[in-house]
Protein backbone atom coordinates (compact mmCIF):
# COMPACT_ATOMS: atom_id res chain seq x y z
CA UNK A 1 0.00 0.00 0.00
CA UNK A 2 3.29 2.33 0.48
CA UNK A 3 2.94 5.24 3.27
CA UNK A 4 3.10 8.52 3.18
CA UNK A 5 4.46 11.42 5.49
CA UNK A 6 4.52 14.98 5.48
CA UNK A 7 5.72 18.04 7.74
CA UNK A 8 5.42 22.05 8.22
CA UNK A 9 7.56 24.04 10.27
CA UNK A 10 8.95 27.70 10.51
CA UNK A 11 12.36 26.30 10.27
CA UNK A 12 14.08 23.64 8.76
CA UNK A 13 11.82 20.30 8.40
CA UNK A 14 14.28 17.89 7.18
CA UNK A 15 14.90 15.98 10.11
CA UNK A 16 11.12 14.87 11.07
CA UNK A 17 10.58 14.70 7.29
CA UNK A 18 13.49 11.96 6.89
CA UNK A 19 13.05 10.13 10.02
CA UNK A 20 9.22 10.59 9.44
CA UNK A 21 9.45 9.15 6.09
CA UNK A 22 12.03 5.65 7.25
CA UNK A 23 8.93 5.08 10.05
CA UNK A 24 6.96 3.82 6.97
CA UNK A 25 9.77 1.37 5.67
CA UNK A 26 7.71 -1.48 6.49
CA UNK A 27 5.02 -0.76 3.84
CA UNK A 28 7.10 -1.28 0.64
CA UNK A 29 10.23 -2.14 -0.41
CA UNK A 30 11.04 -0.77 -3.90
CA UNK A 31 10.83 2.67 -3.64
CA UNK A 32 11.99 6.05 -1.93
CA UNK A 33 11.77 9.38 -2.02
CA UNK A 34 11.53 13.12 -0.31
CA UNK A 35 10.37 16.43 -1.82
CA UNK A 36 10.70 19.71 -0.18
CA UNK A 37 10.47 23.64 -0.94
CA UNK A 38 12.55 25.91 0.56
CA UNK A 39 12.88 30.30 0.11
CA UNK A 40 12.93 30.37 -3.75
CA UNK A 41 12.38 26.22 -5.41
CA UNK A 42 11.18 22.80 -4.87
CA UNK A 43 13.69 19.91 -4.10
CA UNK A 44 13.25 16.28 -4.84
CA UNK A 45 15.56 12.95 -4.30
CA UNK A 46 14.00 9.62 -5.47
CA UNK A 47 16.23 6.33 -5.22
CA UNK A 48 15.45 2.29 -5.70
CA UNK A 49 15.49 1.02 -1.91
CA UNK A 50 15.22 -2.26 -3.10
CA UNK A 51 18.86 -2.81 -2.12
CA UNK A 52 19.30 -0.88 0.50
CA UNK A 53 17.65 0.87 3.29
CA UNK A 54 15.77 3.99 2.99
CA UNK A 55 18.52 5.62 5.51
CA UNK A 56 21.16 5.04 4.22
CA UNK A 57 20.49 5.95 0.21
CA UNK A 58 19.11 9.48 1.66
CA UNK A 59 21.58 10.75 3.97
CA UNK A 60 23.14 12.25 2.27
CA UNK A 61 20.06 14.64 0.55
CA UNK A 62 19.19 15.09 4.69
CA UNK A 63 22.50 16.74 5.26
CA UNK A 64 22.49 18.86 2.22
CA UNK A 65 18.40 19.41 1.93
CA UNK A 66 16.92 22.80 3.75
CA UNK A 67 13.45 23.67 3.43
CA UNK A 68 10.06 24.78 5.34
CA UNK A 69 7.91 22.10 4.58
CA UNK A 70 8.12 18.36 2.89
CA UNK A 71 6.74 15.20 1.68
CA UNK A 72 7.90 12.30 1.94
CA UNK A 73 7.15 8.78 0.27
CA UNK A 74 7.80 4.58 0.28
CA UNK A 75 6.10 2.94 -2.19
CA UNK A 76 6.54 -0.42 -4.26
CA UNK A 77 5.17 0.55 -7.21
CA UNK A 78 5.47 4.33 -8.87
CA UNK A 79 8.81 6.07 -7.83
CA UNK A 80 7.60 9.75 -6.03
CA UNK A 81 6.82 12.17 -4.99
CA UNK A 82 6.97 13.97 -8.33
CA UNK A 83 7.65 18.04 -8.91
CA UNK A 84 4.60 19.30 -11.41
CA UNK A 85 4.16 22.76 -12.84
CA UNK A 86 0.16 23.51 -13.15
CA UNK A 87 -2.57 26.08 -13.86
CA UNK A 88 -2.18 26.11 -9.85
CA UNK A 89 1.45 27.06 -9.90
CA UNK A 90 3.95 24.56 -8.95
CA UNK A 91 3.42 21.67 -6.22
CA UNK A 92 4.95 18.97 -5.25
CA UNK A 93 2.82 15.77 -5.09
CA UNK A 94 3.02 11.84 -3.20
CA UNK A 95 0.21 9.23 -3.40
CA UNK A 96 -0.22 6.04 -1.64
CA UNK A 97 -3.07 2.70 -3.05
CA UNK A 98 -3.99 1.77 -6.32
CA UNK A 99 -5.80 2.82 -8.84
CA UNK A 100 -7.24 0.26 -10.86
CA UNK A 101 -8.44 1.68 -13.61
CA UNK A 102 -5.41 3.18 -14.33
CA UNK A 103 -5.16 2.26 -18.11
CA UNK A 104 -8.27 4.04 -19.07
CA UNK A 105 -7.86 6.50 -17.13
CA UNK A 106 -4.50 7.02 -18.73
CA UNK A 107 -5.95 6.44 -22.01
CA UNK A 108 -8.27 8.93 -22.17
CA UNK A 109 -6.19 12.05 -20.76
CA UNK A 110 -4.16 11.08 -23.31
CA UNK A 111 -6.88 12.07 -25.72
CA UNK A 112 -7.70 14.95 -24.48
CA UNK A 113 -4.03 15.87 -25.24
CA UNK A 114 -2.11 15.72 -21.99
CA UNK A 115 1.31 14.19 -21.93
CA UNK A 116 2.88 12.02 -19.12
CA UNK A 117 6.38 12.40 -18.01
CA UNK A 118 6.51 9.98 -15.93
CA UNK A 119 6.52 5.71 -16.33
CA UNK A 120 6.95 3.37 -14.24
CA UNK A 121 7.48 -0.31 -14.93
CA UNK A 122 6.72 0.90 -18.44
CA UNK A 123 3.23 2.27 -17.40
CA UNK A 124 2.22 5.73 -16.74
CA UNK A 125 3.59 7.07 -13.31
CA UNK A 126 0.38 5.98 -11.23
CA UNK A 127 1.38 9.32 -8.85
CA UNK A 128 1.63 11.44 -12.44
CA UNK A 129 -1.46 10.06 -13.36
CA UNK A 130 -3.38 11.77 -10.37
CA UNK A 131 -1.23 14.73 -10.59
CA UNK A 132 -2.59 15.31 -14.19
CA UNK A 133 -6.49 14.00 -12.85
CA UNK A 134 -6.53 17.16 -10.34
CA UNK A 135 -4.98 19.62 -12.87
CA UNK A 136 -8.37 18.64 -14.62
CA UNK A 137 -10.20 21.15 -12.67
CA UNK A 138 -10.66 24.64 -11.46
CA UNK A 139 -9.18 24.43 -7.97
CA UNK A 140 -6.83 21.88 -6.07
CA UNK A 141 -9.64 20.97 -4.02
CA UNK A 142 -12.38 20.57 -6.72
CA UNK A 143 -9.32 18.56 -8.32
CA UNK A 144 -9.35 15.84 -5.30
CA UNK A 145 -12.49 15.73 -5.31
CA UNK A 146 -13.25 14.60 -8.84
CA UNK A 147 -9.85 12.10 -9.02
CA UNK A 148 -11.11 10.70 -5.74
CA UNK A 149 -14.54 9.97 -7.85
CA UNK A 150 -13.14 8.74 -11.23
CA UNK A 151 -10.51 6.46 -9.95
CA UNK A 152 -11.54 2.82 -9.22
CA UNK A 153 -9.48 1.63 -6.33
CA UNK A 154 -8.44 3.60 -3.65
CA UNK A 155 -5.77 6.86 -3.16
CA UNK A 156 -4.73 8.92 -0.48
CA UNK A 157 -2.12 12.02 -1.21
CA UNK A 158 0.00 14.64 0.04
CA UNK A 159 0.14 17.65 -2.54
CA UNK A 160 3.05 20.01 -1.12
CA UNK A 161 2.44 24.27 -2.15
CA UNK A 162 3.61 27.47 -1.53
CA UNK A 163 0.66 28.13 0.08
CA UNK A 164 1.09 25.05 2.80
CA UNK A 165 0.31 21.33 3.00
CA UNK A 166 -3.04 19.64 1.68
CA UNK A 167 -3.48 16.36 2.92
CA UNK A 168 -6.43 14.11 1.44
CA UNK A 169 -7.62 10.53 2.40
CA UNK A 170 -8.81 8.01 0.23
CA UNK A 171 -12.79 8.37 -0.21
CA UNK A 172 -13.54 5.33 2.22
CA UNK A 173 -10.89 5.95 4.68
CA UNK A 174 -9.53 2.73 3.85
CA UNK A 175 -6.22 3.24 4.23
CA UNK A 176 -4.72 5.72 7.42
CA UNK A 177 -3.58 9.46 7.44
CA UNK A 178 -3.42 10.76 10.90
CA UNK A 179 -2.57 14.46 11.55
CA UNK A 180 -0.29 15.75 14.16
CA UNK A 181 1.35 18.69 15.86
CA UNK A 182 4.73 19.51 17.22
CA UNK A 183 4.55 19.56 21.07
CA UNK A 184 7.07 22.29 22.06
CA UNK A 185 7.08 24.25 18.60
CA UNK A 186 5.14 25.54 15.59
CA UNK A 187 4.47 22.95 13.24
CA UNK A 188 2.28 19.81 11.82
CA UNK A 189 3.12 16.32 10.64
CA UNK A 190 1.12 14.52 8.65
CA UNK A 191 1.05 10.17 8.30
CA UNK A 192 -0.07 7.24 7.50
CA UNK A 193 1.13 5.63 10.86
CA UNK A 194 0.79 7.81 13.92
CA UNK A 195 3.44 5.72 15.42
CA UNK A 196 6.06 7.91 13.69
CA UNK A 197 4.96 10.73 15.56
CA UNK A 198 5.83 10.34 19.28
CA UNK A 199 10.10 10.23 18.55
CA UNK A 200 9.95 13.06 16.62
CA UNK A 201 8.04 15.08 19.51
CA UNK A 202 4.61 15.17 17.44
CA UNK A 203 1.32 14.48 19.47
CA UNK A 204 -1.74 13.10 17.71
CA UNK A 205 -4.30 15.43 16.62
CA UNK A 206 -6.59 13.53 15.01
CA UNK A 207 -7.45 10.62 12.23
CA UNK A 208 -7.88 12.74 9.25
CA UNK A 209 -11.36 11.28 7.61
CA UNK A 210 -12.95 9.24 4.84
CA UNK A 211 -12.52 11.96 1.62
CA UNK A 212 -11.10 14.61 4.11
CA UNK A 213 -9.16 17.19 2.91
CA UNK A 214 -6.94 19.54 5.30
CA UNK A 215 -4.60 22.19 4.55
CA UNK A 216 -1.59 22.38 7.04
CA UNK A 217 0.61 25.29 7.71
CA UNK A 218 2.80 25.69 10.38
CA UNK A 219 0.35 27.94 12.00
CA UNK A 220 -2.27 25.61 11.97
CA UNK A 221 -4.41 23.63 9.69
CA UNK A 222 -7.81 23.71 8.64
CA UNK A 223 -10.55 21.40 7.13
CA UNK A 224 -11.34 22.01 3.50
CA UNK A 225 -13.69 19.45 2.54
CA UNK A 226 -15.61 17.34 5.64
CA UNK A 227 -15.32 13.75 5.73
CA UNK A 228 -17.62 11.05 4.39
CA UNK A 229 -20.05 9.77 6.63
CA UNK A 230 -19.54 6.32 4.99
CA UNK A 231 -16.36 4.35 6.17
CA UNK A 232 -14.82 1.08 5.58
CA UNK A 233 -11.31 0.90 6.66
CA UNK A 234 -8.82 -1.87 5.91
CA UNK A 235 -9.59 -4.85 8.39
CA UNK A 236 -5.72 -5.93 7.59
CA UNK A 237 -4.24 -3.00 8.63
CA UNK A 238 -4.61 -4.74 12.50
CA UNK A 239 -3.82 -8.18 11.36
CA UNK A 240 -0.69 -7.47 9.46
CA UNK A 241 -0.10 -4.50 7.71
CA UNK A 242 0.45 -1.85 10.26
CA UNK A 243 3.40 -1.24 12.93
CA UNK A 244 2.53 -2.67 16.07
CA UNK A 245 3.17 0.40 17.72
CA UNK A 246 0.58 2.28 15.61
CA UNK A 247 -3.43 3.14 15.90
CA UNK A 248 -5.78 3.72 13.48
CA UNK A 249 -9.63 5.30 14.49
CA UNK A 250 -8.30 5.32 17.80
CA UNK A 251 -7.62 1.87 17.94
CA UNK A 252 -4.37 -0.13 19.10
CA UNK A 253 -2.73 -2.49 16.54
CA UNK A 254 -0.84 -4.23 19.47
CA UNK A 255 -4.37 -4.34 21.64
CA UNK A 256 -6.02 -5.90 18.40
CA UNK A 257 -3.79 -8.69 17.58
CA UNK A 258 -3.70 -9.88 20.90
CA UNK A 259 -7.52 -10.19 21.28
CA UNK A 260 -7.10 -11.80 17.73
CA UNK A 261 -4.58 -14.56 19.72
CA UNK A 262 -7.01 -14.74 22.70
CA UNK A 263 -9.68 -15.43 20.78
CA UNK A 264 -8.10 -17.82 18.59
CA UNK A 265 -7.31 -19.64 22.17
CA UNK A 266 -11.22 -19.61 23.63
CA UNK A 267 -11.76 -21.79 20.49
CA UNK A 268 -9.31 -23.99 20.57
CA UNK A 269 -8.38 -27.09 23.01
CA UNK A 270 -5.26 -28.51 21.81
CA UNK A 271 -2.65 -29.65 24.13
CA UNK A 272 1.16 -27.95 23.32
CA UNK A 273 4.39 -27.54 25.03
CA UNK A 274 4.75 -23.45 23.95
CA UNK A 275 3.04 -20.94 22.00
CA UNK A 276 4.99 -19.01 19.98
CA UNK A 277 4.71 -16.41 16.59
CA UNK A 278 6.02 -15.83 13.53
CA UNK A 279 8.30 -12.49 13.41
CA UNK A 280 7.17 -9.89 13.85
CA UNK A 281 3.24 -9.42 12.85
CA UNK A 282 2.58 -13.36 14.23
CA UNK A 283 3.91 -12.16 17.58
CA UNK A 284 0.91 -9.85 18.95
CA UNK A 285 -1.28 -12.80 18.28
CA UNK A 286 0.72 -15.19 20.30
CA UNK A 287 1.06 -13.17 23.09
CA UNK A 288 -2.82 -12.84 23.22
CA UNK A 289 -2.88 -16.59 22.51
CA UNK A 290 -0.47 -17.37 25.57
CA UNK A 291 -1.83 -15.11 27.79
CA UNK A 292 -5.34 -16.86 27.40
CA UNK A 293 -4.72 -20.36 27.34
CA UNK A 294 -1.73 -20.57 29.60
CA UNK A 295 0.40 -22.13 27.62
CA UNK A 296 4.36 -20.99 27.93
CA UNK A 297 5.48 -18.35 25.08
CA UNK A 298 8.46 -18.87 23.75
CA UNK A 299 10.69 -17.92 20.51
CA UNK A 300 11.92 -21.05 18.49
CA UNK A 301 12.22 -18.29 15.50
CA UNK A 302 13.90 -15.42 16.04
CA UNK A 303 14.33 -12.67 12.96
CA UNK A 304 17.72 -12.11 12.13
CA UNK A 305 17.55 -8.22 11.37
CA UNK A 306 14.77 -5.82 10.36
CA UNK A 307 16.92 -4.87 7.16
CA UNK A 308 15.43 -8.03 5.36
CA UNK A 309 12.00 -6.42 5.97
CA UNK A 310 8.81 -8.30 4.99
CA UNK A 311 8.15 -11.28 2.84
CA UNK A 312 4.37 -10.54 1.95
CA UNK A 313 5.44 -6.58 0.20
CA UNK A 314 8.10 -7.51 -2.43
CA UNK A 315 6.96 -7.72 -6.02
CA UNK A 316 7.65 -11.20 -7.13
CA UNK A 317 7.94 -14.20 -6.04
CA UNK A 318 11.89 -15.05 -5.96
CA UNK A 319 12.23 -11.86 -3.83
CA UNK A 320 9.95 -13.27 -1.41
CA UNK A 321 11.47 -16.53 -1.38
CA UNK A 322 14.65 -14.82 -0.65
CA UNK A 323 13.46 -13.11 2.06
CA UNK A 324 11.46 -15.93 3.67
CA UNK A 325 14.67 -17.69 3.36
CA UNK A 326 16.83 -15.80 5.44
CA UNK A 327 15.07 -13.60 8.24
CA UNK A 328 14.35 -15.67 10.32
CA UNK A 329 17.04 -18.02 12.58
CA UNK A 330 15.41 -21.23 14.10
CA UNK A 331 16.46 -22.02 18.00
CA UNK A 332 16.73 -26.04 17.98
CA UNK A 333 17.14 -26.05 21.31
CA UNK A 334 13.36 -24.54 21.47
CA UNK A 335 12.05 -26.77 19.10
CA UNK A 336 13.05 -29.77 19.35
CA UNK A 337 10.64 -32.54 20.53
CA UNK A 338 8.17 -29.87 21.32
CA UNK A 339 4.89 -29.66 20.72
CA UNK A 340 4.19 -26.27 19.41
CA UNK A 341 1.25 -23.77 18.66
CA UNK A 342 2.36 -21.54 15.80
CA UNK A 343 0.29 -17.75 15.53
CA UNK A 344 0.93 -16.05 12.03
CA UNK A 345 -1.36 -13.27 10.99
CA UNK A 346 -2.62 -14.87 7.80
CA UNK A 347 -1.96 -17.40 5.55
CA UNK A 348 -2.07 -15.84 2.00
CA UNK A 349 -0.16 -17.50 -0.36
CA UNK A 350 1.21 -20.08 2.08
CA UNK A 351 4.58 -20.73 0.09
CA UNK A 352 7.03 -19.34 2.28
CA UNK A 353 5.07 -20.50 5.74
CA UNK A 354 5.10 -24.19 4.45
CA UNK A 355 8.87 -24.04 2.22
CA UNK A 356 10.76 -22.01 4.79
CA UNK A 357 9.12 -21.62 7.97
CA UNK A 358 6.99 -24.87 9.28
CA UNK A 359 10.05 -26.71 7.10
CA UNK A 360 12.59 -25.42 9.85
CA UNK A 361 10.70 -26.26 12.91
CA UNK A 362 10.76 -29.91 11.39
CA UNK A 363 14.26 -29.87 10.41
CA UNK A 364 14.67 -28.84 14.39
CA UNK A 365 13.05 -31.36 15.59
CA UNK A 366 9.72 -30.49 16.01
CA UNK A 367 6.82 -32.80 17.47
CA UNK A 368 4.02 -31.32 16.17
CA UNK A 369 3.17 -28.30 14.47
CA UNK A 370 -0.21 -26.50 14.71
CA UNK A 371 -1.07 -23.61 12.64
CA UNK A 372 -3.19 -21.04 13.94
CA UNK A 373 -4.04 -17.79 11.87
CA UNK A 374 -5.34 -15.15 12.95
CA UNK A 375 -7.99 -13.86 10.38
CA UNK A 376 -10.20 -15.90 7.93
CA UNK A 377 -8.77 -17.32 4.73
CA UNK A 378 -8.06 -15.08 1.89
CA UNK A 379 -10.36 -15.47 -0.57
CA UNK A 380 -10.12 -12.63 -3.12
CA UNK A 381 -7.54 -9.69 -4.25
CA UNK A 382 -7.37 -6.75 -3.03
CA UNK A 383 -8.82 -3.81 -5.52
CA UNK A 384 -7.62 -1.45 -2.74
CA UNK A 385 -3.75 -2.13 -2.58
CA UNK A 386 -1.30 -3.65 -4.41
CA UNK A 387 -0.04 -6.77 -2.68
CA UNK A 388 -2.14 -9.27 -3.93
CA UNK A 389 -3.15 -9.41 -7.48
CA UNK A 390 -4.19 -12.94 -8.43
CA UNK A 391 -6.53 -15.43 -7.13
CA UNK A 392 -4.04 -18.00 -8.12
CA UNK A 393 -1.59 -16.89 -5.26
CA UNK A 394 -4.05 -17.55 -2.97
CA UNK A 395 -3.95 -20.55 -0.41
CA UNK A 396 -7.22 -20.58 -0.13
CA UNK A 397 -7.82 -20.63 -3.98
CA UNK A 398 -5.47 -23.28 -4.55
CA UNK A 399 -7.28 -25.50 -2.28
CA UNK A 400 -10.67 -24.98 -3.98
CA UNK A 401 -9.23 -25.36 -7.25
CA UNK A 402 -7.95 -28.85 -6.14
CA UNK A 403 -11.00 -30.25 -4.58
CA UNK A 404 -13.11 -29.37 -7.52
CA UNK A 405 -10.95 -29.80 -10.61
CA UNK A 406 -11.77 -26.18 -11.94
CA UNK A 407 -12.40 -22.20 -10.53
CA UNK A 408 -16.14 -22.02 -9.48
CA UNK A 409 -18.32 -19.41 -10.21
CA UNK A 410 -19.62 -19.36 -7.02
CA UNK A 411 -17.22 -19.69 -4.02
CA UNK A 412 -19.77 -18.69 -1.52
CA UNK A 413 -20.04 -22.67 0.53
CA UNK A 414 -16.54 -22.21 1.14
CA UNK A 415 -16.88 -18.48 2.99
CA UNK A 416 -18.83 -20.19 5.96
CA UNK A 417 -16.40 -21.41 8.50
CA UNK A 418 -19.23 -24.30 9.10
CA UNK A 419 -19.89 -25.43 5.82
CA UNK A 420 -18.69 -29.10 4.91
CA UNK A 421 -16.61 -27.43 1.89
CA UNK A 422 -14.92 -25.50 3.94
CA UNK A 423 -13.51 -28.21 6.52
CA UNK A 424 -12.39 -29.29 3.33
CA UNK A 425 -10.33 -26.46 2.07
CA UNK A 426 -8.91 -26.16 5.00
CA UNK A 427 -8.14 -29.54 5.01
CA UNK A 428 -6.48 -29.60 2.08
CA UNK A 429 -4.30 -26.36 2.92
CA UNK A 430 -2.90 -27.94 6.30
CA UNK A 431 -1.76 -31.01 4.10
CA UNK A 432 -0.47 -28.75 1.63
CA UNK A 433 1.89 -26.88 4.05
CA UNK A 434 2.98 -30.51 6.33
CA UNK A 435 1.12 -29.60 9.36
CA UNK A 436 -0.18 -30.91 12.21
CA UNK A 437 -3.61 -29.03 12.38
CA UNK A 438 -4.60 -26.05 11.56
CA UNK A 439 -6.83 -23.25 12.40
CA UNK A 440 -8.41 -20.33 11.06
CA UNK A 441 -10.34 -17.37 13.36
CA UNK A 442 -13.79 -16.99 12.27
CA UNK A 443 -14.79 -13.63 10.48
CA UNK A 444 -16.77 -12.03 13.39
CA UNK A 445 -14.24 -13.15 16.19
CA UNK A 446 -11.94 -11.31 14.13
CA UNK A 447 -14.11 -7.93 13.68
CA UNK A 448 -14.79 -8.18 17.75
CA UNK A 449 -11.26 -8.39 18.24
CA UNK A 450 -10.53 -4.99 16.18
CA UNK A 451 -13.41 -3.15 18.04
CA UNK A 452 -14.81 -1.02 14.94
CA UNK A 453 -17.86 -2.05 13.94
CA UNK A 454 -18.50 -4.40 11.10
CA UNK A 455 -20.37 -1.93 9.03
CA UNK A 456 -17.13 0.39 9.25
CA UNK A 457 -14.66 -2.32 8.50
CA UNK A 458 -13.67 -2.79 4.56
CA UNK A 459 -13.34 -6.92 4.80
CA UNK A 460 -13.30 -7.40 0.88
CA UNK A 461 -9.78 -9.57 0.78
CA UNK A 462 -12.23 -12.35 3.03
CA UNK A 463 -15.97 -11.49 1.14
CA UNK A 464 -15.44 -10.39 -1.66
CA UNK A 465 -17.66 -7.23 -1.40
Amino acid sequence: MGGLFGVVSKGNCIKPLFYGTDYHSHLGTENGGLAVIGEKSFHKAIHSISQAQFKSKFIDHYRQMRGTAGIGAIDDESPQPLIIRSKFGTFAIAASGLVTNKDRLAHELLQEGTSFSEVAGGAVNTVDLVAKLISRSTSLVEGIVQMQEVIEGSICVLILTSEGLYAARDKYGRFPLALGRERDGDGYAVATESSSFPNLNYELVKFIGPGEIVLMTADGYRTLRPENPEKKVCAFLWIYTGTPSSSYEGISVENAREHCGRALAREDSIAADLVCGIPDSGVGHALGYAAESRIPYRRPLVKYTPGYGRSYTPPTQDIRDLVATMKLSAIRDVIKDNRMIVCDDSIVRGTQLKNYTIKKLWDNGAREIHIRAACPPLMFTCPYGSSTRSLSELAARRAIRAIEGKDPDDVAPYLDCRSAEYARMVEWIRKDLNVTTLKYLNIESMIEAIGLSKDQLCLHCWRGH
